[in-house]
């Protein structure tokens, strides 16, 4: 899989900029950073309780 390097970066925040102005963009981050923390979020704690029911033995597996 390709990964992006600076100049893509550099292009990809050019054109936010333009299209979002400079105003605009620091509310967009915020926006995005706080998004992903609540996905990040929401996934560990599904992911924590499967570990935790999965450790749980049932009575119909013995």
């Amino acid at each position: 899989m390709m990964s992006i390097n600076g100049i893509e970066w550099v292009i990809i925040f050019v054109a936010a900029l333009i299209l979002f102005g400079p105003k605009k963009l620091p509310e967009l981050g915020r926006a995005l950073g706080k998004s992903l923390r609540e996905f990040r979020q929401a996934t560990s704690g599904v992911l924590k309780e499967e570990e935790s029911s999965s450790e749980i033995p049932d009575k119909s597996a013995r």
